[in-house]
């Protein structure tokens, strides 16, 4: 022990590494993940109490964190609130103002006081940044160190069943309730992409046609002349032309469009050729594939786009991101001018723009610290909350003249793991006595049962009236529950059942507004219950 409180770096690749251990473990098809760093943290600091990090460690963690997740989730984020977000976010504020008021209720009941009305609030909907939030808003109060582990030991004791609470929801709703039958996304296009060629009975403009069928066309066969389709192409009755999208949209193009044909000239690669280049160019990064003008440069087409784990198709407005794998189409002696265009350095990949992150972060941090007036108090978004909004319109924005905002795929994952891992083994080792306190005065099994009959009403509460009510299907409801949780835990399960598209677009299209929402109920709770 003299050793850990010694070194704080230690400390914490112990707590760290321990708390990764521990969390891979599965108990009935479910585990804590990451999140078992903050239990193996207040562990720790309940046996001394002297096992400490720094103030400045969950700090950061949280800063980095909650930047590198807006970054992520911007672009998802702002189109899902084009298509549908009166109802998704309506359904997700009332979620999240139902559990603030059961969570006061049970404060008040239980006379929790604020700091643990507001840690239970946080947990039994697992929402770390909330947690954050709190913490810091009773520092700014200038409550006592006692006060501020507080919602950190309801918070610890109300997460456990906060996952476990929406999981037995979902599953029991599920029992009850049938997806419409038009609802869940038909397994062919969940597949990879495919590609097919056809015979042309009728001919038409190559865009206009790719558009219609929501495929793209990335080679034809005129006689004896093969070419890439290009913006302006006109094809002709008679033409072989090789269409690139999901089995559904390609089969029906197929029989759109003419017939499926014998030849197969992607496996000819004397003319044309095809390779995967990544996306690493700064001049690359940030706009839509139209503006690139890859066909007028280079006779060249992209027909298919690897982000992370996840294949799409490469359309007319698609906008690249750094670290995206690309499928070129071009003609033999021009493939190594298009890569150099557009980088193809895998180095390249894991090196971070320090410059644009910091001033990325610098700016969250100062936009969490402007005071928003609501009735009866004023709020911050503070170091959790400011870095989310400004990463969410930065992710949204991709690049501002010189300046790229976005990071690759990879290293955004690496740090927000990071981030987060900090934050958590931080708060834990500096909440530990007083979690051992609770423990000991018989303070955890109110707080547990409260927590659960909250992660359980708002969760029946998504469920039913999202629904019933406004008609969301099962499989896009399901992710949004994951969401409005900030659950990923639920994201997996859900997938499980339904595929991962409806319900991934469900919860991207929740999450950051849920994160968002919960952190400033868990201030309210702080500033308006006494």
């Amino acid at each position: 022990m003299r050793l850990l409180r010694e070194s704080p770096l230690l400390l914490l690749f112990v707590v760290s590494g321990l708390g990764y251990l521990l969390g891979r473990i599965r108990v009935l098809g479910l585990e804590l993940g990451v999140a078992a760093v903050l239990f193996v943290g207040l562990g720790a600091s309940a046996i001394d109490p002297a096992l400490k990090l720094p103030e400045l460690v969950p700090a950061f963690g949280l800063a980095v964190f909650v930047y590198t997740l807006g970054l992520g989730s911007g672009p998802g984020f702002f189109g899902s609130l084009r298509r549908r977000g009166l109802r998704d976010a309506g359904l997700a504020l009332s979620a999240i103002a139902l559990g603030a008021v059961l969570s006061a209720i049970a404060g008040l009941v239980l006379h929790l006081g604020r700091a643990r009305s507001a840690g239970l609030f946080a947990g039994a909907l697992t929402n770390t940044p909330a947690l954050a939030q709190v913490v810091q808003a009773l520092r700014e109060t200038g409550a006592s160190p006692d006060q501020q582990s507080a919602p950190v030991v309801a918070y610890s004791v109300g997460y456990p069943m906060g996952v476990i609470g929406v999981l037995l929801a979902l599953a029991f709703v599920q029992r009850w309730y049938v997806a419409h039958p038009d609802s869940v996304v038909p397994e062919a296009q969940r597949g990879p992409l495919v590609s097919r060629t056809v015979e042309l009975t009728h001919g038409g403009d190559a865009t206009t046609v790719g558009e219609r069928h929501h495929v793209v066309l990335s080679r034809y066969v005129r006689g004896e002349q093969v070419s890439t389709v290009v913006e302006g192409t006109r094809l002709d009755p008679g033409d072989v032309v090789t269409l690139v999208g999901s089995v559904a949209d390609v089969d029906a193009a197929v029989l759109a469009l003419g017939k499926p044909s014998a030849l197969h000239p992607e496996l000819d690669r004397s003319v044309l050729d095809f390779r995967r280049v990544f996306v690493s160019n700064a001049r690359a990064i940030g706009r839509p594939l139209h503006e690139l003008a890859l066909a007028s440069r280079f006779s060249a087409v992209i027909t298919r786009i690897r982000r992370g784990d996840v294949e799409m198709l490469a359309t007319h407005d698609t906008v690249l991101e750094l670290g995206d794998r690309v499928r070129v189409v071009a003609p033999r002696e021009r493939q190594s001018d298009v890569a150099k265009f557009l980088g193809d350095s895998y180095k390249a990949l894991a090196e971070i723009d320090v410059i644009s992150f910091s001033l990325g972060i610098a700016l969250g941090l100062l936009v969490g610290m402007i005071p928003l007036p609501l009735p009866g108090t004023t709020v911050r978004l503070g170091a959790a909350g400011g870095p989310l909004v400004v990463g969410l319109v930065l992710g949204r924005l991709g690049r501002t003249g010189p300046l790229v905002w976005s990071l690759p795929f990879s290293a955004n994952l690496t740090l927000r793991q990071l981030g987060l891992i900090l934050f958590l083994a931080g708060v834990g080792t500096r909440s530990g006595d007083a979690f051992a306190t609770t423990l000991r005065a018989g303070g955890a099994l109110p707080l547990l049962l409260a927590g659960a009959a909250v992660t359980a009403l708002v969760a029946a509460f998504v469920l039913v009236v999202g629904h019933r009510a406004l008609k969301i299907p099962m499989p896009t409801l399901s992710g949004m529950l994951a969401g409005i949780h900030t659950q990923p835990a639920v994201l997996a399960f859900a997938a499980k059942r339904y595929g991962d598209e409806p319900v991934g677009a469900g919860y991207a299209a929740v999450f950051p507004l849920a994160t968002l929402g919960k952190i400033v109920a868990a201030q309210l709770l702080v500033s308006l219950l006494r």
